[in-house]
Protein backbone atom coordinates (compact mmCIF):
# COMPACT_ATOMS: atom_id res chain seq x y z
CA UNK A 1 0.00 0.00 0.00
CA UNK A 2 1.42 3.42 -1.06
CA UNK A 3 2.09 5.73 1.89
CA UNK A 4 0.74 9.23 1.73
CA UNK A 5 0.54 12.48 3.68
CA UNK A 6 -2.29 14.96 3.44
CA UNK A 7 -1.73 18.63 2.70
CA UNK A 8 -3.44 19.32 6.03
CA UNK A 9 -0.66 17.44 7.86
CA UNK A 10 1.95 19.49 6.03
CA UNK A 11 0.16 22.73 6.91
CA UNK A 12 -0.10 21.76 10.58
CA UNK A 13 3.52 20.63 10.86
CA UNK A 14 5.13 23.65 9.17
CA UNK A 15 2.48 26.18 10.26
CA UNK A 16 1.75 27.27 6.71
CA UNK A 17 -0.87 29.85 5.80
CA UNK A 18 -3.68 28.68 3.55
CA UNK A 19 -4.32 31.41 0.98
CA UNK A 20 -7.15 29.55 -0.72
CA UNK A 21 -8.42 25.98 -1.04
CA UNK A 22 -8.81 25.29 2.68
CA UNK A 23 -11.62 22.85 1.89
CA UNK A 24 -9.23 20.78 -0.24
CA UNK A 25 -6.51 20.13 2.35
CA UNK A 26 -7.34 16.42 2.32
CA UNK A 27 -5.45 16.06 -0.99
CA UNK A 28 -2.70 13.46 -0.71
CA UNK A 29 1.05 13.90 -1.18
CA UNK A 30 2.70 10.70 -2.43
CA UNK A 31 6.32 11.79 -2.97
CA UNK A 32 8.92 13.64 -0.91
CA UNK A 33 10.28 15.38 -4.01
CA UNK A 34 9.50 19.07 -4.59
CA UNK A 35 9.27 20.87 -7.93
CA UNK A 36 10.35 24.45 -8.65
CA UNK A 37 8.61 25.01 -11.99
CA UNK A 38 11.09 27.19 -13.83
CA UNK A 39 10.99 25.57 -17.27
CA UNK A 40 7.24 25.16 -17.02
CA UNK A 41 6.84 28.93 -16.77
CA UNK A 42 8.45 29.15 -20.21
CA UNK A 43 5.90 26.69 -21.57
CA UNK A 44 8.04 23.52 -21.53
CA UNK A 45 5.92 20.74 -20.00
CA UNK A 46 7.49 17.60 -21.51
CA UNK A 47 8.76 16.37 -18.15
CA UNK A 48 6.54 18.25 -15.74
CA UNK A 49 6.49 16.45 -12.33
CA UNK A 50 2.85 17.26 -11.70
CA UNK A 51 2.54 14.87 -8.73
CA UNK A 52 4.90 17.00 -6.61
CA UNK A 53 4.31 20.08 -4.49
CA UNK A 54 5.03 23.09 -6.71
CA UNK A 55 7.22 25.62 -4.91
CA UNK A 56 7.39 29.24 -6.08
CA UNK A 57 10.17 31.47 -4.83
CA UNK A 58 11.32 34.95 -5.75
CA UNK A 59 12.77 33.73 -9.06
CA UNK A 60 9.55 32.09 -10.23
CA UNK A 61 7.35 34.98 -9.11
CA UNK A 62 9.55 37.65 -10.72
CA UNK A 63 9.74 35.68 -13.97
CA UNK A 64 5.96 35.28 -14.10
CA UNK A 65 5.59 39.04 -13.68
CA UNK A 66 7.26 39.50 -17.08
CA UNK A 67 4.44 37.59 -18.75
CA UNK A 68 1.08 38.97 -19.80
CA UNK A 69 -1.98 38.10 -17.74
CA UNK A 70 -3.28 35.77 -20.43
CA UNK A 71 0.08 33.98 -20.70
CA UNK A 72 0.23 33.51 -16.94
CA UNK A 73 -3.27 32.08 -16.80
CA UNK A 74 -2.53 29.58 -19.57
CA UNK A 75 0.66 28.37 -17.85
CA UNK A 76 -0.89 28.25 -14.39
CA UNK A 77 -3.83 26.23 -15.65
CA UNK A 78 -1.44 23.73 -17.27
CA UNK A 79 0.40 23.37 -13.96
CA UNK A 80 -2.80 22.61 -12.06
CA UNK A 81 -3.29 18.90 -12.72
CA UNK A 82 -5.59 16.44 -10.99
CA UNK A 83 -2.72 14.86 -9.00
CA UNK A 84 -0.92 18.09 -8.09
CA UNK A 85 -1.22 18.22 -4.28
CA UNK A 86 -0.57 21.91 -3.61
CA UNK A 87 1.20 25.10 -4.61
CA UNK A 88 3.51 26.76 -2.08
CA UNK A 89 4.78 30.36 -2.13
CA UNK A 90 7.84 31.30 -0.04
CA UNK A 91 9.07 34.58 1.47
CA UNK A 92 5.53 35.79 2.09
CA UNK A 93 5.31 36.83 -1.57
CA UNK A 94 1.96 37.67 -3.11
CA UNK A 95 0.81 34.92 -5.45
CA UNK A 96 -0.17 35.93 -9.00
CA UNK A 97 -3.93 36.33 -9.30
CA UNK A 98 -3.83 33.91 -12.24
CA UNK A 99 -2.39 31.22 -9.96
CA UNK A 100 -5.14 31.90 -7.42
CA UNK A 101 -7.72 31.55 -10.19
CA UNK A 102 -6.22 28.34 -11.61
CA UNK A 103 -5.85 26.61 -8.23
CA UNK A 104 -9.41 27.56 -7.29
CA UNK A 105 -10.73 26.14 -10.57
CA UNK A 106 -8.91 22.82 -9.99
CA UNK A 107 -9.58 22.58 -6.23
CA UNK A 108 -5.87 22.73 -5.33
CA UNK A 109 -4.71 24.41 -2.09
CA UNK A 110 -2.45 27.44 -2.36
CA UNK A 111 -0.15 27.82 0.65
CA UNK A 112 2.08 30.64 1.87
CA UNK A 113 5.15 30.78 4.11
CA UNK A 114 7.36 33.65 5.31
CA UNK A 115 10.46 31.43 5.18
CA UNK A 116 13.16 31.73 2.53
CA UNK A 117 12.79 29.42 -0.44
CA UNK A 118 15.83 27.29 0.43
CA UNK A 119 14.86 26.84 4.08
CA UNK A 120 11.23 26.15 3.20
CA UNK A 121 12.24 23.58 0.60
CA UNK A 122 14.49 21.84 3.15
CA UNK A 123 11.81 21.81 5.85
CA UNK A 124 9.15 20.43 3.52
CA UNK A 125 11.51 17.75 2.22
CA UNK A 126 12.56 16.69 5.72
CA UNK A 127 8.94 16.42 6.84
CA UNK A 128 7.88 14.41 3.80
CA UNK A 129 10.93 12.12 3.96
CA UNK A 130 10.15 11.23 7.57
CA UNK A 131 6.42 10.73 6.99
CA UNK A 132 6.69 8.80 3.72
CA UNK A 133 9.70 6.65 4.61
CA UNK A 134 9.40 2.88 4.90
CA UNK A 135 9.02 1.96 8.56
CA UNK A 136 9.60 -1.14 10.62
CA UNK A 137 9.09 -1.86 14.32
CA UNK A 138 11.70 -3.51 16.55
CA UNK A 139 11.37 -4.88 20.04
CA UNK A 140 13.71 -2.98 22.32
CA UNK A 141 14.39 0.29 24.12
CA UNK A 142 15.91 3.40 22.53
CA UNK A 143 17.78 5.81 24.82
CA UNK A 144 19.73 9.00 24.14
CA UNK A 145 23.03 8.65 26.02
CA UNK A 146 25.33 11.67 25.78
CA UNK A 147 23.85 12.45 22.36
CA UNK A 148 24.26 8.87 21.11
CA UNK A 149 21.13 6.94 20.18
CA UNK A 150 21.53 3.53 21.83
CA UNK A 151 19.07 0.77 20.94
CA UNK A 152 18.94 -1.87 23.70
CA UNK A 153 17.73 -5.25 22.44
CA UNK A 154 17.52 -8.77 23.86
CA UNK A 155 15.14 -11.52 24.80
CA UNK A 156 12.03 -10.71 26.79
CA UNK A 157 12.77 -10.47 30.52
CA UNK A 158 16.52 -9.91 30.12
CA UNK A 159 16.27 -6.46 31.76
CA UNK A 160 16.09 -3.94 28.91
CA UNK A 161 13.51 -1.61 30.46
CA UNK A 162 15.03 -1.84 33.94
CA UNK A 163 18.44 -0.92 32.52
CA UNK A 164 16.91 1.97 30.58
CA UNK A 165 15.21 3.18 33.76
CA UNK A 166 18.57 3.28 35.54
CA UNK A 167 20.02 5.25 32.61
CA UNK A 168 17.17 7.76 32.83
CA UNK A 169 17.87 8.17 36.55
CA UNK A 170 21.48 8.91 35.59
CA UNK A 171 20.31 11.84 33.44
CA UNK A 172 19.89 10.26 30.03
CA UNK A 173 16.72 10.46 27.93
CA UNK A 174 14.16 7.89 26.86
CA UNK A 175 13.01 7.80 23.25
CA UNK A 176 10.95 4.60 23.15
CA UNK A 177 10.33 1.57 25.32
CA UNK A 178 9.26 -1.94 24.27
CA UNK A 179 8.51 -1.08 20.61
CA UNK A 180 10.62 1.27 18.51
CA UNK A 181 9.47 2.49 15.11
CA UNK A 182 12.40 2.90 12.72
CA UNK A 183 12.85 4.64 9.39
CA UNK A 184 15.77 5.90 7.29
CA UNK A 185 16.70 9.45 6.31
CA UNK A 186 19.43 10.47 3.84
CA UNK A 187 19.76 6.76 2.90
CA UNK A 188 22.26 6.29 5.73
CA UNK A 189 20.73 7.27 9.07
CA UNK A 190 18.27 5.10 10.98
CA UNK A 191 15.89 7.15 13.11
CA UNK A 192 13.82 5.70 15.94
CA UNK A 193 10.71 7.06 17.61
CA UNK A 194 7.96 5.70 19.86
CA UNK A 195 4.50 4.62 18.70
CA UNK A 196 2.03 7.34 19.67
CA UNK A 197 0.30 5.10 22.21
CA UNK A 198 3.59 4.39 24.04
CA UNK A 199 5.13 7.85 23.95
CA UNK A 200 7.11 8.59 27.21
CA UNK A 201 5.68 5.44 28.85
CA UNK A 202 7.62 2.43 30.17
CA UNK A 203 6.62 -1.02 31.36
CA UNK A 204 8.51 -2.26 34.41
CA UNK A 205 7.78 -5.80 35.54
CA UNK A 206 6.36 -5.82 39.07
CA UNK A 207 5.34 -2.15 38.86
CA UNK A 208 3.44 -1.86 35.60
CA UNK A 209 3.25 1.20 33.35
CA UNK A 210 5.09 4.33 34.48
CA UNK A 211 5.03 7.82 32.97
CA UNK A 212 8.63 8.97 32.58
CA UNK A 213 7.67 12.64 32.15
CA UNK A 214 5.58 12.56 35.35
CA UNK A 215 8.38 10.94 37.37
CA UNK A 216 11.52 12.55 35.94
CA UNK A 217 10.36 15.66 34.02
CA UNK A 218 10.14 16.63 30.37
CA UNK A 219 13.93 16.72 30.11
CA UNK A 220 14.01 12.92 30.46
CA UNK A 221 12.52 12.16 27.02
CA UNK A 222 13.10 12.74 23.32
CA UNK A 223 10.59 12.31 20.52
CA UNK A 224 13.09 10.79 18.07
CA UNK A 225 16.80 9.95 17.76
CA UNK A 226 19.24 8.61 15.19
CA UNK A 227 20.33 5.09 16.16
CA UNK A 228 24.14 5.10 16.53
CA UNK A 229 24.61 1.83 18.40
CA UNK A 230 22.73 -1.41 19.04
CA UNK A 231 23.45 -3.09 22.39
CA UNK A 232 22.18 -6.64 22.61
CA UNK A 233 21.74 -8.01 26.13
CA UNK A 234 22.03 -11.78 26.44
CA UNK A 235 22.13 -14.13 29.41
CA UNK A 236 25.64 -15.17 30.41
CA UNK A 237 26.76 -18.40 28.80
CA UNK A 238 29.95 -19.82 30.34
CA UNK A 239 30.53 -21.89 27.21
CA UNK A 240 30.61 -18.81 24.99
CA UNK A 241 33.68 -16.68 24.34
CA UNK A 242 32.96 -12.97 24.63
CA UNK A 243 34.91 -10.14 23.03
CA UNK A 244 37.25 -8.70 25.69
CA UNK A 245 39.32 -6.28 23.60
CA UNK A 246 36.60 -4.71 21.49
CA UNK A 247 38.34 -5.76 18.29
CA UNK A 248 35.13 -7.19 16.83
CA UNK A 249 33.29 -5.25 14.15
CA UNK A 250 29.74 -6.52 14.50
CA UNK A 251 26.93 -4.75 12.65
CA UNK A 252 23.15 -4.97 12.64
CA UNK A 253 21.44 -4.26 9.35
CA UNK A 254 18.32 -2.13 9.72
CA UNK A 255 16.47 -1.07 6.57
CA UNK A 256 19.64 -1.64 4.49
CA UNK A 257 21.76 0.48 6.84
CA UNK A 258 24.54 -1.12 8.91
CA UNK A 259 24.51 0.06 12.54
CA UNK A 260 27.39 -0.82 14.95
CA UNK A 261 26.40 -3.54 17.40
CA UNK A 262 27.86 -5.02 20.57
CA UNK A 263 26.66 -7.90 22.72
CA UNK A 264 26.80 -7.62 26.51
CA UNK A 265 26.38 -10.71 28.70
CA UNK A 266 23.96 -10.25 31.60
CA UNK A 267 25.18 -11.65 34.89
CA UNK A 268 24.41 -11.03 38.55
CA UNK A 269 26.49 -8.16 39.88
CA UNK A 270 27.11 -6.42 36.56
CA UNK A 271 25.96 -2.80 36.42
CA UNK A 272 24.48 -2.78 32.94
CA UNK A 273 23.61 0.92 32.98
CA UNK A 274 27.24 1.95 33.55
CA UNK A 275 28.47 -0.59 30.99
CA UNK A 276 26.06 0.67 28.30
CA UNK A 277 26.90 4.27 29.19
CA UNK A 278 30.59 3.47 28.70
CA UNK A 279 29.83 1.66 25.43
CA UNK A 280 28.05 4.76 24.13
CA UNK A 281 30.98 7.02 25.06
CA UNK A 282 33.45 4.57 23.53
CA UNK A 283 31.46 4.48 20.29
CA UNK A 284 31.40 8.26 20.19
CA UNK A 285 35.17 8.31 20.70
CA UNK A 286 35.58 5.94 17.73
CA UNK A 287 33.42 8.21 15.58
CA UNK A 288 35.69 11.11 16.57
CA UNK A 289 38.76 9.10 15.56
CA UNK A 290 40.02 7.61 18.82
CA UNK A 291 40.05 3.83 19.20
CA UNK A 292 41.18 2.49 22.59
CA UNK A 293 41.61 -1.04 21.21
CA UNK A 294 44.04 0.18 18.55
CA UNK A 295 45.97 2.11 21.21
CA UNK A 296 46.22 -1.04 23.35
CA UNK A 297 47.39 -3.11 20.38
CA UNK A 298 50.06 -0.53 19.49
CA UNK A 299 51.28 -0.47 23.10
CA UNK A 300 51.35 -4.27 23.17
CA UNK A 301 53.33 -4.39 19.93
CA UNK A 302 55.87 -1.91 21.31
CA UNK A 303 56.23 -3.96 24.49
CA UNK A 304 56.80 -7.17 22.50
CA UNK A 305 59.44 -5.49 20.33
CA UNK A 306 61.16 -4.05 23.40
CA UNK A 307 61.27 -7.44 25.14
CA UNK A 308 62.58 -9.18 22.03
CA UNK A 309 65.34 -6.55 21.67
CA UNK A 310 66.43 -6.92 25.29
CA UNK A 311 66.68 -10.70 24.89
Amino acid sequence: MTKSVTVQQLVNSLKLEVHNGEEFLDRKILTDDISRPGLELTGYFNYYPQERIQLFGRTEISFSEQMTSDERLIVMRRMCQSDTPAFLISRGLTPPKELVQATTEKSIPLLLSPQSTTRLSSNVTNFLEAELAERIAMHGVLVDIYGMGVMITGDSGVGKSETALELIKRGHRLVADDRVELYVIDDKKVVGEPPEILSHLMEIRGIGIIDVVNLFGVGSIRLSKVVNLVVNLELWDKEKTYDRLGSGDEKQRILNVDVPKISIPVRTGRNLAIIIESAAMNTRAKIMGYNATETFERNLEKLIKKNSTEQ
